[in-house]
């Protein structure tokens, strides 16, 4: 990685968020291929990850970084190809019917799509219909459920017997995420996967849309 990259790379990691517009546009100006700065941004948000699990960063700073993802993309974005940010697939993400909490579901996304997600984020209370439809017309290969109220846990389960009724649930990986989750949970509503937070949700879709 050349100077400019790892400069890049580590004003993400050190939530540079005031910096990182002028430093991607001095990387791109010193002939730095779009893709490449692209995945020094990435790397750096790897790092911050690493630093959040270890008890150096907290929830303040992912959401932070997010920010610095964000506006560093402002610039990136335009000299970028169509589908470089969602290479690594589809995902449908949203709080499940009866349920509007978004903090968590939002950093997720954020997470997501700075990592090379294409995210669709459907919002809160989703009734399951929707979740089909986004499915179906995204050809998303994985969703992302977000519930925190124990009382609509059930939502969970009526996502997945829609899903499986339209005939796409053996095609489609479900996370789900939340306050209010466990892995028994996720066992008995039947999904693939079940993460604790934004950083853990990364490595799951990974995961899963390489399946």
């Amino acid at each position: 990685m050349g100077e400019q990259l790892d400069i890049v790379g580590k004003a993400v990691t050190d939530l540079e968020l005031e910096e990182i517009e002028q430093l991607v546009s001095g990387a791109l100006d010193a002939g730095e291929e779009p893709q490449a700065v692209l995945d020094a941004m990435c790397a750096g948000m790897g790092a911050v990850g690493g630093l959040f699990e270890e008890g150096e960063y907290f929830l303040a700073d992912l959401v932070l970084a997010g920010e610095v993802m964000k506006d560093g993309l402002k610039v990136l974005e335009p000299h970028l190809e169509v589908d470089s940010m969602g290479k690594k697939g589809t995902v449908v993400l949203f709080t499940v019917k009866g349920d509007v909490h978004d903090i968590g579901k939002n950093l997720v996304g954020t997470m997501l799509s700075t990592s090379g997600f294409n995210v669709i984020d459907l919002g809160v209370d989703v009734p399951k219909e929707k979740v089909v439809d986004a499915v179906r017309d995204n050809s998303a290969q994985a969703v992302g459920m977000s519930v925190l109220l124990t009382s609509m846990v059930d939502s969970i389960s009526d996502v997945v017997s829609a899903l499986s009724a339209a005939g796409l649930r053996d095609n489609v990986k479900i996370a789900i995420g939340g306050a209010c989750t466990t892995q028994q949970l996720a066992d008995k509503m039947g999904v693939d996967a079940l993460g604790r937070d934004a950083v853990e949700a990364v490595r799951i879709f990974e995961s899963l849309c390489e399946q």
